[in-house]
């Protein structure tokens, strides 16, 4: 059984899908909270009404491993990465008009 035959599960894609954004997430929390908690990071990204645009930022990676996928010939994990980004854009949408 070949690597992208083993991973190409829809289970792995939905899984990528939700733990990369949180990664980069972190990440961008690392590189300009300015000595904040991660408490008081998240109040600053509130009150500054940029909610919906941190999440599309933490998001946009899922489309290189979309790509990734797709270009490995691991359609099922595509799909997974495709309805985890779904799920995203959904709580998104729900967020910015609620």
């Amino acid at each position: 059984m070949k690597w992208n035959e083993k991973y190409d599960r829809v289970v792995t894609g939905i899984v990528s899908g939700f733990i990369i954004p949180f990664i980069v997430g972190l990440i961008i929390f690392l590189f300009t909270a300015k000595d904040q908690s991660l408490g008081q990071y998240l109040l600053r990204i509130e009150s500054a009404g940029i909610v919906t645009h941190a999440i599309t930022l933490c998001v946009f990676p899922n489309i290189a491993i979309f790509l990734f996928f797709n270009r490995f010939d691991m359609l099922r994990a595509s799909r997974g990465v495709l309805a985890a980004t779904i799920v995203w854009a959904t709580a998104m949408f729900i967020i910015k008009f609620t």
